[in-house]
C-alpha cells in the first residue's frame, strides 16, 4: 500500500542504519515514480547522543553504505544531515559533488542551514533545504530565501514531534506549511498504519489563504 506516496525520507543515523535496511525490505523493487532520500553527516555515538561529522572520507564511506543497503545504484536526493563545524562547509559539499560526478548521488541537499551557508553551497549545486519549521517553531529564514531562489523547502518535524496532533491538529498543521508556497513539501513522520492514512489525507486538503 503506497497511498501515492512519490518521496520518502530517510538517514543513515535512524536506527541507526536500520531504517535504510526497513524500507528496502518493504519497497524494494522501488516504484518508477519513487524520490528516496536519506541523509549522512550525523553519527550517533551513544543513545540520544548525536554529533555531525562531516569528513569527506566519512561523507563517501557513508554514501557507500546507503547504497548497499537501500539496494540502489544511486541515491536520489542525498542530504547532508548536519553541517560539521570543524570542517569547511565547501569540502563537506565537494564530497558529496564528486560522489555525484561520480554518478552515486543524483541530488544534493542541505539540513538544518542557514541562507548563508545555503548560498555558500549552492555555489555547487542545491536542490534541497531540509530544516525544522512547525505552528509552534514558525521561524526559519531560510524559508524565505528557498522561496527566492527557487529551491524546495523540505519541513522536518511538522507536527513537532507529535504535539500539535493533539493541540491544532493534522490537517491544520500540514495545511498551514503547504499554503506557505508550491516550494514546500513537510514530510511528517510516522511507525502507524492507520496515522499514515490521516497524514497523507491531511496533505491532500488545504485551508484557505487568507487575505
Amino acid at each position: 500500500m503506497t497511498l501515492g506516496i512519490t518521496h520518502v525520507d530517510t538517514a543513515d543515523a535512524y536506527g541507526p542504519h536500520t531504517v535504510e535496511d526497513l524500507i528496502r525490505q518493504a519497497l524494494h523493487p522501488y516504484p518508477g515514480d519513487l524520490l528516496l532520500a536519506t541523509k549522512v553527516g550525523l553519527i550517533r555515538p551513544g543513545p540520544n547522543v548525536w554529533k555531525p561529522l562531516g569528513r569527506p572520507d566519512y561523507l563517501r564511506a557513508a554514501v557507500e553504505a546507503s547504497l548497499r543497503r537501500l539496494n540502489v545504484d544511486r541515491i536520489d536526493l542525498c542530504y547532508l544531515h548536519r553541517v560539521d563545524p570543524t570542517v569547511p562547509l565547501a569540502d563537506q559539499v565537494g564530497a558529496l559533488a564528486d560522489l555525484q560526478t561520480e554518478g552515486k548521488i543524483a541530488t544534493i541537499g542541505l539540513s538544518k542551514v542557514t541562507p548563508e551557508q545555503i548560498r555558500q553551497a549552492g555555489e555547487v549545486a542545491v536542490v534541497a533545504v531540509q530544516n525544522c519549521l512547525n505552528l509552534e517553531e514558525p521561524d526559519d529564514p531560510a524559508l524565505a530565501y528557498c522561496a527566492d531562489n527557487n529551491i524546495p523547502y523540505v519541513p522536518y518535524r511538522p507536527l513537532n514531534a507529535g504535539r500539535l496532533t493533539a493541540t491544532a491538529g493534522v490537517e491544520k498543521s500540514l495545511s498551514r506549511l503547504l499554503d506557505l508556497g508550491e516550494h514546500v513539501a513537510p514530510i511528517p513522520a510516522t511507525s502507524n498504519p492507520q496515522h499514515l492514512i490521516a497524514l497523507v489525507r491531511a496533505a491532500s486538503q488545504r485551508l484557505p489563504r487568507a487575505h
